[in-house]
């Protein structure tokens, strides 16, 4: 635990037991991913969406079959400015080389806005649906084996390539024209091939090189020459690539199955799934003048928006959202959306852990009222505590807590394990778990430490801790639900606890919640019992002993039922490091003797270096907290990846080439390195962060708890200034 704090050349720093001392890291704006969706129109549904361009105005235009539409107030609506031109159809359009004017080709003239409109020339009707401006307002245009140049009021016919162009474009005062086997550039008055290649599908400039997209991947070619600057790019989230685009210096890729970008790292972020886009299947991208990148589909428009943002902004956001649609009677509620990704349509609903969801928020507000003061912190951390008090005194049983509870008539998870309350309005959820069980003794923990003022907040949180001991100290360390039995998982007692061998990891689990729980006990209510007790389990009953299992010993071992469940069967258990490290604050922070103490940090370390390649910032920096250490650019990394869009949608990345996967192994790791976040699957924090798929159809989202938790934590331990 932090053991003095002192400032040091102005800037405020700790030391924790270790000796090392930490310095605060200031939270410096960083840009963050953000999905805009623009929906179609009704009259546009359907229809062909067939470009979309940006002009020097950053306005985003879509050319369709049945007219050119523009980005207006988050909406795409028909561009109707101009009158005259409100009822024609374009046949192309383009923004000029370094002007950015918008030029409208028709089927018999082009013209543009710009320039008091002065640019206009008559064309042949029907020869030419492609058209590039270069930056002295000469212009390319090209059609079904036609080309020809328009400069100075004359339409130069010029005799076309071999092949039909698929693209023309402006660069750098010459003109180029691309088709599926070659790069060719404009000299004079005739075409010269630069490069002959096979099935090109897309182009795009970078500098002096010329990017070309295949359906195996994308190279690089010298843009005078055609010499190679770069082989085949294979390793890339999608090889199939139909679009290409350079925006500051970064290339951009749209493929059938989303976009993606290459940063100055050479790794990949991959842009996909409803998250991102309306559908997958890019046909178009262009940007505007801040770096956003718009993506078009055969069935919308979407926009990856770079925002500035800080870590507070984000915390801010989460709070606000909180607030807005998840507090389900002082509970963290995940919601429900009847209509996919419509939040209009979301309903808070009970979950099995609502308790151990709802530690986070508390936690969270915990720790921001003891670095702010912020009151109305205060009042929140008391209104999610009310909700956990309700749980011991909504139903008919001593001291023990119910999972959640509802009105009646409208529960929602596991409804074989509900019981009527005594209260005829009210329905209380049994089978209560040691997840649960781990949620009390944080949120008591922090509670105590960091928010209970008063004498009498204090005896609040003690008597509740008190409540729960007491209900397992009376019943073996059981407890025991309405049918006077055994929950499934809320079992502590020595007999279930050491019929495991020390390879599955519910013996050093459970030995190590209920030593926690009993420590947190004694130093809250001073009840010598809870010491003794503590003290015989540890002693008698080798729990101490079984917590300090090495973590690296944990492996499948077949063969141990409980209850018809083989606990040796299957991978590695993500919830038992959750619930590990939220016990881990309780473990270290009141363990009875330094000696103890000491062998906690042990334990802790040995957990954290396992857990160190998911990158958890809670888990680090409970680590931080307790045992002294912790991985400060994978918890800054996870906050500022962290995504802003909670809703669980459908992911998929098993299929990138960009990634190195791993043989299936007891851990579940799939890849050498972790994605960033806001591509993986929407989980929380008992989910493993290497799973690369799954199948949600955006009908719920999560709270955002989980980000607020670490973040809250980090500026009480003042990583984060």
């Amino acid at each position: 635990m932090i053991t003095r704090l002192f400032v040091a050349g102005g800037c405020l720093l700790f030391t924790l037991a270790t000796g090392k001392v930490w310095a605060n890291d200031p939270d410096t704006p960083f840009k963050q991913a953000i999905s805009v969706k623009y929906p179609l129109p009704d009259e546009l549904k359907g229809s062909t969406l067939k470009k979309v361009v940006t002009d020097y105005n950053d306005i985003a235009y879509v050319l369709s079959n049945k007219g050119l539409y523009r980005v207006s107030d988050n909406k795409l609506i028909r561009d109707v400015r101009f009158r005259p031109l409100a009822q024609k159809i374009p046949v192309d359009i383009t923004a000029q080389e370094g002007a950015g004017h918008l030029y409208y080709l028709y089927e018999d003239k082009f013209l543009t806005n710009g320039y008091a409109g002065v640019p206009y020339g008559l064309l042949p009707k029907g020869k030419f649906n492609m058209l590039a401006v270069a930056e002295d307002g000469t212009v390319l245009l090209a059609g079904k084996n036609a080309t020809g140049l328009y400069r100075q009021g004359k339409l130069i016919n010029i005799p076309a390539p071999g092949d039909a162009l698929l693209s023309i474009q402006a660069k750098d005062g010459a003109f180029y024209g691309f088709s599926t086997r070659g790069v060719y550039q404009l000299a004079g008055e005739r075409w010269e091939a630069i490069h002959k290649g096979n099935n090109l599908q897309s182009v795009a400039f970078r500098g002096n090189e010329i990017i070309l997209g295949t359906a195996n991947g994308y190279f690089g070619i010298d843009k005078a020459t055609g010499d190679s600057t770069f082989g085949m790019q294979t390793k890339v989230p999608v090889q199939n690539i139909s679009q290409l685009a350079v925006v500051n210096g970064h290339v951009w890729a749209g493929t059938p199955i989303g976009a993606f970008m290459k940063e100055n790292s050479g790794k990949f972020r991959y842009y996909a799934s409803k998250r991102w886009l309306d559908n997958d299947q890019i046909t178009g991208i262009t940007a505007d003048s801040e770096g956003n990148i718009f993506l078009l589909t055969n069935s919308g428009l979407n926009k990856i928006e770079f925002s500035t943002q800080t870590l507070e902004k984000k915390a801010v956001y989460f709070q606000n959202k909180i607030r807005d649609r998840h507090i389900r009677y002082g509970f963290i509620s995940n919601i429900h959306l009847k209509s996919p990704g419509d939040l209009a349509s979301a309903e808070m609903a009970d979950t099995d852990n609502d308790g151990l969801w709802s530690a986070f928020y508390l936690g969270s507000q915990a720790f921001r009222y003891q670095v702010t003061g912020d009151k109305k912190a205060k009042r929140y951390a008391w209104e999610a505590f009310e909700a956990f008090e309700r749980l011991l005194s909504i139903n008919q049983l001593k001291g023990f807590p119910s999972r959640t509870f509802e009105r009646k008539g409208y529960k929602n998870s596991d409804p074989e394990h509900w019981r009527d309350s005594p209260d005829p309005e009210w329905e209380w959820k049994g089978h209560t778990s040691s997840d649960e069980f781990v949620a009390y003794i944080f949120i008591a923990a922090v509670l105590d430490e960091m928010v209970a003022e008063t004498e009498g907040e204090k005896k609040r949180v003690a008597a509740f801790m008190d409540k729960i001991l007491m209900h397992l100290l009376d019943n073996n360390y059981y407890f025991i639900d309405v049918d006077g039995k055994p929950t499934l998982w809320g079992r502590w007692n020595p007999e279930y606890i050491n019929m495991y061998p020390e390879t599955i990891g519910d013996r050093k689990l459970g030995s190590t919640t209920i030593i926690a729980g009993l420590q947190l006990g004694y130093a809250l209510t001073g009840k010598e019992i809870y010491k003794t007790e503590a003290y015989r389990l540890m002693k008698e009953h080798g729990y101490l002993k079984n917590i300090l299992v090495d973590y690296n010993t944990i492996k499948a071992t077949p063969g141990f039922k409980h209850m018809g469940i083989d606990l040796g069967m299957g991978g590695w258990n993500h919830s038992d490091d959750e619930m590990a490290f939220l016990t881990y604050w309780v473990l270290e922070r009141y363990a009875f003797t330094p000696e103890l103490q000491q062998q906690f940090k042990g334990v802790i370390l040995n957990h954290w270096q396992l857990e160190r390649p998911e990158k958890n910032p809670l888990w680090n920096l409970i680590t931080l907290a307790t045992a002294g250490t912790y991985d400060e650019a994978a918890t800054f990394w996870y906050l500022r990846e962290y995504p802003l869009d909670q809703v669980r949608w459908g992911i998929k990345n098993s299929h990138r080439k960009d990634l190195v996967f791993l043989p299936d192994n007891f851990r579940g790791q799939t890849t050498t390195e972790l994605i960033p976040p806001g591509e993986q699957p929407m989980h929380r924090h008992n989910a493993n962060a290497f799973n690369l798929d799954s199948k949600e159809q955006g009908t719920s989202e999560l709270a955002g708890d989980e980000y607020l938790l670490p973040y809250w934590l980090g500026r009480y331990l003042k990583v984060i200034e």
